[in-house]
């Protein structure tokens, strides 16, 4: 009976098992929703049993023998992804499946080059996107559910996860161009901490955020938040406040088309390094290195995919960069 279940069919379960709702699996793994509608209606027909109930407020729910089966799916898929790696090994081609973590804040800017562009260049390779803050992101490389994330080095236990640091990332004040501060070249946390704020209120990087004005003794007016980067760009091209973002998109508009401004944030302080984890007890294959090699290739602090230049935000890039044009 379990060989009229593909390994598609099981994924596209254990995606919606994971997100809670077909929709929002739908757009992590990039397959229609009736795609996966479908499939786990034909792992129910096998199987003779219901594997989620719906209810209003929290979207699907695994039944008690849905939570079985899918810790089942995730052992069979993990057992094949193992043999795609033990042949890709062997043969030394670049082909099976990889498990890519990327952090939602920049996965737009760095899809295409980063991401498509390897799918493009190995069509061999079967990869999965999962695209989340880094709490969820660091616990399925713990977990042993994502070969490699692209994501930042904050909250990294060095005891369990590999960070390799590709790029600085600075932090900078972002505010709408009718805000008081949209003239200024830099503003200082000092002022901004009589101003409202708009916070990116996503796991460990809020804390980042905060960190800055705690450091200083001061404390942020946080008004407005939201988990989602377009929302608080919009918040804040809409002049409900500024914010302090590491991303920067080259595109300086919010979604509903009112311009925004980058303000250098002066003084010293700690930038977000954008670079690889890996778990430390993970074995890296051949697709895993290989997208890894060319993450190297693809990002440094002269060029980030999809994001404006960053020495004008760092300082000390920007001092380098001025002494080289010097020389």
């Amino acid at each position: 009976m379990l060989s009229r279940i593909s390994l598609r069919q099981m994924q596209y379960f254990v995606a919606t098992a994971e997100s809670g709702s077909i929709i929002i699996a739908s757009e992590k793994i990039h397959v229609s929703s009736p795609s996966i509608s479908a499939a786990i209606a034909h792992i129910e027909s096998e199987l003779q049993v219901q594997l989620f109930i719906r209810q209003h407020a929290k979207g699907l729910i695994l039944t008690p023998i849905g939570e079985k089966v899918v810790q089942e799916c995730k052992l069979v898929l993990d057992q094949a992804n193992k043999l795609y790696s033990l042949a890709a090994d062997f043969s030394g081609s670049i082909q099976g499946p990889l498990r890519l973590g990327c952090f939602t804040a920049f996965s737009a800017m760095v899809y295409a080059e980063i991401i498509h562009g390897f799918s493009n260049l190995y069509k061999k390779v079967t990869l999965t996107l999962c695209e989340d803050d880094q709490l969820v992101l660091l616990t399925k490389l713990i977990n042993n559910e994502l070969d490699v994330a692209l994501t930042y080095d904050l909250n990294i236990d060095e005891d369990l996860i590999h960070f390799e640091p590709l790029a600085s990332l600075p932090p900078h004040v972002l505010v709408s161009e009718a805000h008081p501060l949209a003239n200024n070249v830099a503003v200082s946390l000092e002022e901004l901490a009589e101003i409202p704020m708009v916070l990116l209120d996503m796991p460990y990087s809020n804390d980042y955020f905060i960190s800055l004005f705690r450091k200083h003794k001061l404390s942020p007016q946080i008004k407005y938040s939201s988990r989602y980067v377009d929302v608080v760009r919009s918040m804040v091209a809409n002049n409900l406040g500024y914010t302090i973002l590491n991303v920067r998109p080259r595109n300086n508009y919010s979604l509903d088309g009112k311009r925004l401004v980058r303000l250098r944030l002066s003084g010293e302080h700690r930038p977000m390094q954008l670079g690889l984890a890996t778990a430390k007890n993970a074995t890296l294959n051949t697709v895993t290195q290989a997208f890894i090699s060319r993450c190297r290739a693809f990002i440094s602090n002269q060029y980030i995919p999809g994001m404006a230049d960053s020495r004008f935000y760092d300082p000390h890039i920007k001092q380098k960069f001025d002494d080289e044009i010097d020389e």
